[in-house]
């Protein structure tokens, strides 16, 4: 296993760590852990080196931060480091910060090492910070309920600046960063300006919620065909990562032993310059690739909007376009029409075909038929 130094903490952090989001299940429901898999999984990531375990109040239903704690049992709390998430969304007053702090900690069975405000964007950001939860992580710190504060993000770069500059005391963030999200949400940018304030920064999604550990489709094949050496999937997206020194750690959600066992054995062969200047323009060319299968020309310039239907018009179009691009529907549905996708008011089945959106768009895109085409896919069934 590789270590990198943890922000400005006198301590190392080993480059992956273990997230507790996608956790073997039973049947299809996400409450229904299978803890003793899980639990065999996170303690051998544990016993080869690992050293950081991540879960969230609300994943898995809210089993997660239990089983991460039965995990931690037996001895394997003293080995690592331990990070939980405040669901910052679904706070509505200042009294809510102890309830789900206790409620977490009662779960876990354990105390916790960083705290994270759980997937900030401009508006739970300021909710959050008008209700005043600086100042109480600052008591809560100072009780000894959990040691650091951080935060995990969701929005553009110009939050994210908001954010980190909010508060000099930081200890982390938590950033969506791969080969193809480069400049999505606060990407490159983000990372470093981060890691130049001395926050240290953890990558979570590398794999893009696995749509990049899974072999690629013709046209990207082609383009990794050119690399000198063979790598997984999985394995290339983790080094271009890990080929970056301003992360600090890659957290991949892992749901099966051959992820932990292929993934910390990928880790030990990291560092930043491992991947050399020819395959590191491969990945330029495997995400213009990756691009090229996009099936709607929308670049996003939100000319179309806003439509007097209210529909969200270039966020349909891209849940569409990444659908298709990484044969995902899955996933695109649960963008779509998911707890945090597009509300039943701004899909694509609301277009009234007024015609106003293809006027504006200079892309000359018909528009009422792709919103049809990706509702077909993506929308209810039946």
């Amino acid at each position: 296993m590789q270590y990198r130094k943890f922000g400005k903490l006198d301590w190392e952090v080993s480059v992956l760590g273990f997230g507790a989001m996608r956790l073997p299940l039973t049947t299809r429901d996400p409450a229904s852990i299978d803890e003793f898999e899980s639990i065999r999984m996170i303690r051998y990531a544990l016993d080869h080196g690992v050293n950081y375990v991540d879960t969230a109040y609300p994943y898995h239903a809210g089993r997660s931060e239990p089983v991460v704690g039965q995990a931690l049992r037996d001895g394997y709390r003293e080995r690592m480091k331990l990070a939980t998430k405040l669901p910052a969304r679904l706070v509505t007053s200042a009294s809510d910060f102890d309830r789900f702090l206790n409620e977490q900690l009662e779960r876990l069975r354990t105390n916790i090492n960083f705290y994270l405000l759980h997937g900030l964007n401009r508006d739970s950001w300021a909710a959050v910070r008008d209700l005043g939860v600086l100042r109480w992580a600052e008591k809560a710190m100072t009780d000894g309920r959990f040691d650091h504060l951080g935060f995990s993000f969701h929005d553009d770069f110009d939050v994210f600046k908001e954010i980190v500059d909010a508060y000099d005391n930081w200890t982390m963030c938590q950033i969506q960063y791969n080969y193809m999200d480069v400049d999505y949400q606060a990407g490159r940018r983000g990372l470093e300006y981060a890691a130049a304030k001395g926050l240290a920064v953890v990558v979570m999604e590398p794999l893009r919620g696995g749509q990049l550990a899974k072999e690629p489709p013709e046209s990207v094949a082609k383009v990794w065909a050119g690399a000198a050496g063979k790598r997984t999937p999985a394995e290339r997206g983790l080094m271009w990562v890990w080929n970056q020194p301003e992360v600090c750690i890659a957290l991949s959600g892992m749901s099966t032993m051959e992820q932990v066992v292929e993934n910390v054995a990928v880790a030990g062969r990291s560092g930043p310059g491992t991947i050399a200047e020819d395959e590191m323009a491969l990945f330029d060319r495997a995400r213009e690739a990756y691009r090229g299968l996009s099936p709607v020309p929308c670049t996003g310039c939100g000319y179309c909007t806003p439509c007097p239907s209210g529909v969200d018009i270039p966020g349909i179009f891209a849940i569409y376009n990444e659908a298709v691009m990484y044969d995902d529907p899955r996933i695109g549905r649960f963008r779509y029409r998911g707890p945090t996708g597009l509300s039943a008011e701004e899909r694509a089945d609301q277009c009234t075909e007024c015609g106003d959106c293809m006027e504006a768009c200079p892309q000359e895109i018909p528009i009422p038929d792709w919103l049809k085409k990706a509702h077909e896919l993506l929308g209810p069934r039946g």
